[in-house]
């Protein structure tokens, strides 16, 4: 029955783009913070949080097979949708709960008092997440496609790109707002970066996602939607048992006397009809095309890991406006939203005008290509920000800092040299041979976190401070002594210091990323009023002083592979799919992507290469040579058409049994002439018998 169309295209089409704008919204707001919490909130250091990213994000890859067998064997994707979408907003809503670090904190201090009870619920929350995100993925691009005709085939395909353009307008929106939303402090007891809204707004456009979906499913059918029941073409469990039982009888008939048959899969037509079987080998030629494929999504899934990290070590200030580490990933969405038109209307056409046969397996071969170009500019980046990092002592090491805390010079004895040291200034040294006028305090041995600045002071003069940086009060300082780092945002920074007699000064210091600080306080200083001047600022570590912008080229190659290798994929799994498996192949697409991420961890664990440039030269290595296998399998690739196929079998078929049905109807015929010349046969020779008698 054909829907009503809008623009040559179907009216639910809109419906379900929008849907999945605000689906993918909430997947991306909420896994573009990811990292960082594992990090800041959990305590989890890189490595442990790099894994269990990948992990998490293997497992919403792994899941689109389960919900494609729920889709095309029981509920239909409808429902299937409607029903894990469920399961999605409440995994959503039980990771915002344990990002809530109040829940536990009893002594009010802003530290979880029980970190395993956040652990333990962040887990159930990314697996319900998961499950739910996973379950949909090849539902919805599959059941967008069946919402198109026979004299739509056009249409279908540029769906392909706005549902593409759909999910990265979602991806956008939601990594520019997350982190705005993570960098606001909030809580009960202690204001602390609020993880919990960070994830409690995309949780909140998934359940509007939800609404959108649910909307009309009590009334049958749902206005607008072509809900195909894969069911009465064919179940993707009977496909699967099919396989499963042409191995068998193939392992059962291994012997030489047996001949061999074109395909394994025609040791399976003794029990499964023909048009089964060239379905199932349709799906198996297409899924055997995927395999190298993995090694793609494990470069690009970095970008929420490696890549944001990167970026944590670099300078975010564009010009005046401060970039946050985790919205560079928003480079990767704008990007989509320009290339994606770009390549549709520009690049593609103007290739077919050259009279290039740029076919869909060609597209994907380049834009792995570009993938493997792109951390290969990664790993020269790394290798620029490198040289900007300050070299912390070894475990074996131990850098410390001496100052001078009396008003006179005194020497320090470091590596057999008697150094001077004039009143509060410092000197660095691995010797902890000094003089007894001189103090030692341990310096600060990592890089500040998030791009945020440690600030600390030391007290010289003769009487306890009381001081406070921008609205955090460290507290009272006791004379000689130094206070606890404190992190410090990028920009203006302002300090309050105020003695016993409620007198004070203020000093300015204007901060860049990543840098750390020791503010010495001298025993002449002067109350009242500005004082910068006369305090003393030591330069612990550097600022960073690489920009965030150097990562533009590398997401921009990344980009434009992923156009060329995503959408194109989108588009070639739908139409390689017989009728009755599109959402199982597209969910064999998803599956890449979670190889991929596994591919990560294998790679990052075994390699165990100390630099982060060799690792990135690793993975792209790796990815040219998985490109030229590609290649070569693309190469002897013949590409098909299931309708034709499928018509083909059903017509053959259908042939197949009129022909028995007339044989059976001649042969029954013949019976019944047969016993009609039987009978006319036995009435002559009664007449006969009668004849002869009466004569007699």
């Amino acid at each position: 029955m054909a829907g009503e169309e809008l623009c040559g295209y179907p009216i639910s089409i809109f419906f379900i783009v929008i849907n999945e704008f605000c689906e993918r919204f909430s997947y991306y707001g909420m896994r573009a913070v990811l990292v960082l919490y594992f990090k800041y909130f959990l305590r989890w250091d890189d490595d442990f949080a790099t894994t269990i990213y990948h992990t998490f994000v293997a497992l919403c890859y792994l899941t689109p097979i389960l919900g494609a067998i729920i889709a095309d064997s029981w509920l239909g994707k409808f429902k299937t949708i409607v029903y894990l979408s469920i399961v999605y907003t409440l995994g959503q809503v039980v990771l915002a709960v344990s990002a809530i670090h109040d829940i536990t904190d009893t002594n009010k201090d802003g530290t979880p008092d029980n970190m395993t009870f956040h652990v333990a619920l962040s887990m159930v929350g990314l697996l319900l997440i998961a499950l739910g995100t996973g379950g949909i993925k090849p539902c919805v691009a599959a059941f967008g496609g069946d919402q198109f005709e026979d004299h739509q085939e056009k249409q279908r395909g540029t769906f392909f790109s706005i549902f593409y353009l759909s999910i990265n307008a979602g991806s956008l929106l939601s990594t520019i707002i997350t982190p705005i939303l993570r960098g606001q402090e909030c809580g009960i007891h202690t204001q602390q970066q609020c993880y919990p809204l960070a994830f409690g707004v995309p949780a909140a456009l998934m359940a509007v996602a939800l609404s959108k979906d649910s909307t009309g499913s009590n009334r049958t059918p749902v206005p607008h939607f072509i809900l195909v029941n894969t069911m009465l073409i064919g179940n993707s469990s009977l496909q699967l048992c099919s396989s499963s039982f042409a191995i068998k009888n193939r392992f059962r008939h291994r012997s030489s006397q047996y001949p061999k048959r074109e395909h394994w899969m025609d040791w399976a037509d003794e029990k499964y009809d023909k048009l089964l079987i060239a379905q199932v080998k349709m799906v198996l030629k297409v899924l055997f095309l995927y395999i190298p494929l993995p090694m793609f999504w494990a470069l690009f899934d970095q970008q929420g890991s490696r890549w944001t990290l990167q970026a944590t070590t670099m300078d975010g200030d564009f010009g005046g406006l401060t970039i946050q580490p985790d919205q560079m990933q928003t480079v990767n969405p704008i990007l989509i939203l320009i290339l994606v038109p770009i390549m549709d209307s520009l690049i593609y056409p103007l290739i077919s005008k050259c009279k290039l046969n740029f076919t869909p397996l060609r597209r994907i071969t380049v834009g792995m290509f570009f993938a493997a170009m792109a951390f290969v500019v990664a790993a020269v980046v790394q290798l620029q920000i490198d040289k900007t990092l300050p070299k912390f002592p070894s475990n074996s090491e131990m850098q410390v800092k001496f100052i001078n805390a009396v008003n006179r010079d005194v020497q320090v004895t470091a590596g057999g040299h008697d150094l001077p040291l004039k009143p509060l200034t410092v000197l660095y040294s691995t010797s902890l041979h000094v003089l007894f006028l001189c103090l030692q305090f341990e310096d600060i041995t990592k890089k500040p976190e998030q791009g945020a600045n440690a600030i600390r002071f030391f007290n010289g003069f003769d009487t306890a401070l009381n001081v406070t940086v921008g609205d955090k009060e460290i507290g009272y300082i006791l004379p000689n002594n130094m206070s606890e780092y404190t992190s410090v945002k990028h920009g203006d920074a302002g300090y309050w210091i105020r003695n016993d007699a409620g007198l004070e000064c203020f000093v300015k210091q204007e901060l860049g990323f990543g840098s750390s600080y020791t503010l010495l306080i001298p025993p002449t200083l002067t109350f009242g009023g500005k004082c910068s001047e006369g305090i003393q600022k030591i330069l612990d570590i550097e600022p960073n002083t690489i920009s965030m912008a150097w990562q533009i080229p590398q997401y921009f190659l990344l980009t434009a592979g992923e156009v060329v290798f995503s959408v194109t994929g989108l588009e070639f799994s739908y139409s390689q799919a017989p009728s009755n498996m599109k959402a199982v192949l597209q969910a064999g697409w998803l599956l890449t992507v979670a190889f991929g991420n596994i591919i990560v961890l294998i790679v990052a664990e075994a390699a165990t290469l100390e630099d982060q440039w060799a690792e990135y030269i690793l993975f792209a290595a790796l990815l040219v040579l998985v490109c030229i296998i590609f290649a070569i399998m693309a190469y002897f690739y013949t590409y098909i058409d299931p309708a034709k196929i499928e018509a083909h079998f059903a017509n053959t078929e259908y042939g197949e049994k009129e022909r028995k049905k007339s044989l059976e109807m001649a042969k029954k015929a013949s019976f019944q002439h047969q016993d009609e010349d039987k009978k006319g046969s036995d009435s002559s020779s009664d007449e006969e018998e009668e004849s002869k008698q009466s004569k007699m």
